[in-house]
């Protein structure tokens, strides 16, 4: 209790004079200034200082300082520094004698009876109340105010160094920038893949540049990525498909062929062959898809898009994803590790993540193709998969209180058209933890699906850009809030935000994922916390109308980002450790970060990532549920086949 609150309690007859005088009664107004009146001059003593001050890129805590005289404080503020400490006036009728600021009744003004202790005198008049109670309200606002432009400024510091960081890491190649590199860490001396250009990773560095207004970078590596993937890309003497995009490429120096004091810059790209596992990046083209539609109406520079080897670009991608296969479902079938979890962590089949990315380039993909009659037949079987992608989505991944009841009560070994547990899945998969954890109130998309298997565990950034895209419904998109909401003490905690829950512990991560030693439970992809999916949530939250979300989350991450060096991933529970192999200043963690405050202080620019579902859509959706599975047997008509 500050001084001048007890004070009032006593004169108010609100608290006991016995409990005032025991009290130890500090003068301290909000946790900014100790300031005590001495004779002839003012003192002030700064403690407890968060204000943040910039060196360089290091943000370091103002140091305690000693007492310094008022005088020599101008504006209420030191050099350099965003702490502006104030004044307190003082109160009429108490001095301040002791060297810690403790506040004593004027001598002048005893109490010598205990009739006096019971009843106080009335130390001072109504005028002198009034008085205290005014400076107070004053102190308060002014502490208020002082506290909120020092968090502001540090906040601005923050993102200051995190966009000086970001420019940092741009690669150039032929002179002109070309992307950002995935980690520039100086206290890792193993590089690895590291110093190389990640098309997955450059997409929040690319929506940050594009936010900012800077599209040329974002242009340059449009276009170079899509020379690489034409390039012959083998492994064990296979190809994979035309259209596959790499998961990276380096821009290497090498001696110009013919002349040996000469150098030349080539594009080394890696398509998998190279990397951790051999696992083809399945996301690269999808990303590639959405960044080129963002890029448009961003800058409004649609010529882009238009030009033919760009149009190509995009027919080869979705030649590659529309392919028949032996798949009965519509959802895109995968190895595991195709996209931001790269290891096998058990989302080989369906993993939510790839379907709602590949819806969401398609959707983007049918908006930029040009009308022409080469196109028509692959924009039909675009529409097709579109309508058929969303109801398979919407029916069979998603999942609430309601829906876990039914799947409990299910009846196996069904053999009908129109069974109720089409893909036979045993209630005995319900895990212990998923009946506990669900909410009453909200909802999500599970992480993946396949016969007699459902995986319940929460893949965030699934869910996220299932939102974003239009994947869901609007009531289901309000209902991953909802449960974000929720289980906000699990999903974000101290970091934000969890790529799954809950890990893989015990002898399940021992098969899963073949005792991974970098998958532990609580670390990297199986439970860690990952920074850089600040901005799809915030896109999600945006689009939904639910900013206050998003903008929680990032203040809770704002926290501790720029102290910790912008780390690649937390481990633990509650995301209260910098991972244990997490690179320091990753990229996309930054860019994640800007993406985010950008997108907050201006929610319309979200748009450039937002599709929205079609009224041809929801009338074919719509006839999907009312038709018999069983009217649509028979010899399949013949259909035009489209070139690319």
């Amino acid at each position: 209790m500050g001084s001048s609150e007890a004070i009032l309690q006593v004169f108010c007859g609100a608290a006991p004079l016995k409990q005032f005088l025991k009290s130890d009664l500090m003068y301290t107004p909000g946790s900014i200034t100790k300031c005590k009146k001495r004779s002839g001059s003012s003192v002030i003593r700064l403690f407890k200082c968060s204000s943040i001050f910039r060196n360089g890129h290091t943000h370091r805590r103002f140091p305690t300082a000693p007492s310094i005289p008022y005088e020599n404080f101008k504006n209420g503020k030191f050099d350099r520094s965003s702490c502006k400490c104030q004044n307190a006036e003082s109160v009429r009728g108490f001095t301040a004698e002791d060297a810690n600021g403790t506040w004593f009744v004027d001598n002048a003004k005893q109490f010598n009876t205990v009739h006096d202790m019971v009843n106080p005198p009335n130390l001072l008049d109504s005028e002198d109340v009034h008085g205290l109670k005014k400076e107070k309200e004053e102190v308060s606002v002014s502490d208020n105010g002082v506290h909120d432009k020092m968090q502001k400024t540090s906040v601005d510091m923050i993102e200051d160094e995190a966009w000086d960081l970001l420019r940092e890491s741009i690669v150039t190649y032929c002179g002109s920038p070309i992307g950002t590199i995935a980690a520039k860490d100086p206290t890792s001396s193993s590089v690895l893949n590291y110093d190389q250009v990640f098309i997955r990773d450059f997409i929040p560095s690319g929506i940050a540049f594009l936010l900012k207004g800077e599209y040329d970078i974002v242009r340059s590596f449009i276009l170079h990525t899509l020379q690489l993937q034409s390039w012959e890309k083998t492994m064990d003497c296979h190809s994979p498909g035309q259209g596959l995009m790499p998961a990276s490429f380096k821009v290497r120096t090498v001696p110009l062929e013919g002349d040996d004091t000469a150098t030349e810059e080539v594009l080394d790209p890696d398509f998998g062959e190279a990397a951790i596992g051999r696992v083809a990046p399945v996301d690269s083209g999808l990303w590639w898809i959405i960044l080129l539609r963002a890029y448009g109406k961003s800058s409004g520079d649609t010529s882009l898009q238009e030009r033919i080897d760009v149009q190509t670009g995009i027919k080869m991608i979705l030649k590659l994803c529309l392919a028949d296969g032996f798949d009965m479902f519509p959802t895109l079938l995968v190895a595991d590790g195709p996209c931001m979890i790269d290891r096998r962590m058990g989302i080989h089949g369906h993993p939510l993540e790839i379907q709602a990315l590949f819806y969401s380039a398609l959707m983007c993909a049918r908006e930029m193709l040009a009308p022409e009659d080469g196109s028509a037949d692959l924009v039909r079987a675009l529409n097709n998969r579109l309508v058929a992608l969303s109801f398979h989505i919407r029916e069979y991944y998603w999942i609430d209180l309601g829906k876990l009841n039914e799947i409990y009560r299910y009846k196996t070994e069904e053999y009908s058209y129109d069974a109720v547990n089409k893909f036979n899945i045993y209630p005995d998969q319900i895990s212990p933890w998923l009946v506990e954890w669900m909410p009453n109130r909200g909802g999500y998309l599970i992480g993946n699906l396949q016969p007699a298997h459902m995986d319940f565990r929460f893949f965030s950034l699934g869910n996220f850009w299932s939102v974003v895209s239009s994947l869901v419904t609007v009531d289901q998109s309000h209902a991953i809030l909802d449960l974000i909401e929720a289980k906000w003490a699990d999903l974000v905690a101290d970091m934000p935000f969890k790529i799954c829950y809950p890990a893989l512990e015990g002898q399940e991560w021992q098969i899963i994922t073949g005792s991974d030693p970098k998958n532990t439970p609580w670390s990297y992809h199986n439970g860690g916390s990952w920074p850089t999916l600040l901005w799809q949530l915030t896109v999600a939250c945006i689009k939904m109308d639910r900013p206050e979300i998003a903008a929680r989350a990032v203040e809770v991450a704002e926290r501790r980002l720029a102290e910790d060096k912008w780390p690649e991933y937390y481990d633990t529970k509650k995301g209260r450790f910098i991972g244990k192999q997490s690179r320091l200043f990753q990229t996309w963690t930054i860019a994640g970060y800007l993406v985010a405050k950008l997108l907050l202080a201006d929610p319309t620019k979200a748009k450039i990532l937002m599709t929205d579902e079609d009224s041809e859509l929801v009338n074919a959706f719509s006839c999907m549920i009312t038709s018999n599975p069983r009217k649509k047997r028979g010899p399949k008509t013949s259909e035009k086949t489209y070139i690319v």
